[in-house]
């Protein structure tokens, strides 16, 4: 074990606008030890387990595949691919529940493990981190399929590529929703993955410092951190202040750095980069033993759940079997939340996969999710605005978002909203201010795809009737010079003197003709003293060789040829 090399000096630390200060229940999940689960019967794998295109199958029904095998990508900017979890058999290529707010069905592939386990052939490690490329360790995380693990799921590659220096790399160990610890507990059994992989980022990024951000009510993960540092590591483990939502990209580098990430910017215009945790711990097994994305640990907890705990989860498990290796629900269940209970989202069903952004299943009694009452009108009272961690105005997003003035809400920045859920939280009016936010930007997203197709339609429209004039243009020309060519010609013909040759030739076929017709009328020789029988011969000779001559039109013609 590394001598601990704790800093010393004590870092600056801002606060950020508006926040909660929530009951964490966060102990009830932290009881048992890490667990690993079990296989089911069948793997159901989504397609889209990221932001952008979604995956192709590389695979077919009927095809066997091995443990960390690509099964599916998309070569899309941004995309990401799927591999999987373990060897088996395809069963199915089709449409199955799948964890996302509408409820709607997606494509998925669906193995059927053989219980073998067996690994395909992974990339070589690339152990000498510190001398590869930027470029070599970038193609081996993006073909690895990894994103984002907090939740947002975004193509993890792109983020490393900032196209700007970079000074400070965040590690973001915050997890401040409350009841969620897959954060805190892999902090603590896996403390050298998550150093390991801040390490390789800083190469890559060519930061100048690393930051790991972990939130004070996680003593133990700050203080096993600490314990793994090395005396050259340019890592600083900062414990921040418990406040929901410090774990929000913006959030947490006003708390680190002071600096504010600008109205619809990104954090590299500030020169910072932020990765989660555990995708940072992720990138290590990528680069450093050729291991894609094809796990991740999940948080089962709340008073629904019989024995709560975190699980090293592979992915597409169905949640109903990992609620049974949780030793199932409780009696007390009376709602089930993928996520945390500020940002999650209700399951209809317990059928659906667990995923990469999937960090919790929360199933709650009514004691801890009671009924929010009915709403009532808003009464102008502010605390929405006081809560917001952005510094937006909730109240007349809601007023616009509720009037389906799209434009308006946008005009007060909804798209800067973090969907964090302080404002409903506080709201006294129990109006669900997050939902009418979700619904204004799906359907300004919408009008948005919407106005490029049409505007993709016009202009191919417009395309389609200057390439028509175009071509009628052209044709129009080849027109006119025909003509022009014709009336050209006549006049070539005659100063050439080729019609007086024409008639020369017409002449000298009606002479020849002529001289014809006169050698057929002259007089035969012996045709003197004959027989009345060869009279008669010559006779119907003459007649037949007279029905048979041509007019002379014909002689000319064929003079002519």
């Amino acid at each position: 074990m590394h001598t601990p090399t704790v800093k010393q000096h004590a870092r600056q630390l801002w606060r950020f606008h508006g926040g909660l200060h929530l009951p964490d229940n966060k102990a009830l999940s932290l009881q048992r030890p890490l667990r690993t689960a079990d296989l089911p019967d069948r793997l159901v794998l989504p397609l889209q387990q990221h932001i952008g295109e979604p995956a192709e199958p590389l695979v077919r029904v009927g095809d066997s595949v091995l443990k960390g095998q690509k099964i599916a990508d998309n070569p899309a900017p941004v995309s990401s691919p799927v591999h999987a979890p373990t060897s088996g058999r395809i069963l199915e290529i089709s449409d199955q529940p799948v964890p996302h707010p509408s409820g709607l069905p997606g494509p998925c592939i669906i193995i059927e493990p053989d219980g073998q386990d067996r690994w395909a052939t992974l990339p070589e490690p690339i152990t000498d981190y510190r001398s590869a490329s930027a470029g070599t360790l970038r193609t081996r995380i993006r073909e690895s399929g990894i994103v984002g693990m907090g939740g947002a799921t975004f193509p993890s590659a792109i983020k490393l590529n900032p196209g700007k220096p970079i000074k400070t790399l965040i590690i973001n160990g915050a997890e401040c929703e409350p009841y969620i610890t897959c954060d805190d507990l892999l902090m603590q059994t896996y403390p050298e993955r998550v150093l390991e992989g801040a390490r390789i980022l800083l190469r890559l990024l060519d930061a100048e410092e690393c930051l790991i951000a972990v939130e004070d009510n996680k003593p133990s993960a700050i203080s096993i951190l600490h314990t793994h540092l090395q005396e050259q590591d340019r890592i600083e483990v900062v414990s921040i202040p418990t406040l929901y939502p410090s774990g929000g990209e913006k959030q947490l580098i006003r708390i680190l750095t002071g600096l504010e990430v600008p109205s619809s910017g990104y954090p590299a215009q500030l020169g910072i980069v932020c990765h989660n945790v555990a995708t940072t711990a992720a990138i290590a097994d990528a680069v450093l033993e050729g291991k894609p994305l094809i796990s991740r640990i999940v948080t089962l907890t709340g008073d629904g759940i019989a024995e709560p705990c975190n699980i090293e989860t592979p992915l597409g498990i169905p949640a109903s079997d990992l609620v049974v290796q949780a030793a199932g629900y409780t009696d007390k269940v009376s709602q089930l939340i993928l996520g945390g209970p500020m940002m999650g989202f209700d399951l209809p069903t317990d059928q659906i996969p667990i995923t990469k952004g999937a960090n919790c299943l929360l199933a709650v009694s009514e004691a801890e999710a009671p009924p929010t009452g009915a709403t009532l009108a808003c009464i102008r009272c502010g605390r929405c605005a006081e809560a917001c961690p952005a510094k937006l105005l909730p109240q007349q997003m809601y007023w616009y978002s509720r009037a389906k003035d799209l434009e308006k809400a946008q005009d007060y920045n909804l798209f800067d909203c973090i969907e964090c859920g302080c404002c409903s939280h506080v709201c006294p009016s129990h109006i669900p201010l997050v939902q009418y936010f979700r619904y204004a930007k799906t359907e300004s997203w919408a009008k948005e795809k919407e106005r490029r197709e049409a505007e993709h339609a016009k202009q191919r429209h417009e395309f389609r009737i200057a390439r028509l004039e175009r071509l009628e243009a052209e044709r129009k020309a080849r027109l006119r010079k025909k003509k022009a060519d014709l009336k050209k010609k006549p006049a070539r013909k005659k100063a050439s003197g080729s019609d007086g040759s024409k008639k020369a030739a017409i002449e000298a076929a009606l002479q020849r003709a002529a001289a014809k017709k006169a050698q057929r009328q002259t007089a035969p020789k012996n045709t003197q003293n004959l027989t009345a029988a060869q009279q008669a011969q010559i006779e119907a000779a003459d007649q037949r060789r007279a029905e048979q001559a041509p007019p002379a039109n014909d002689t000319i013609r064929e003079e002519k040829e």
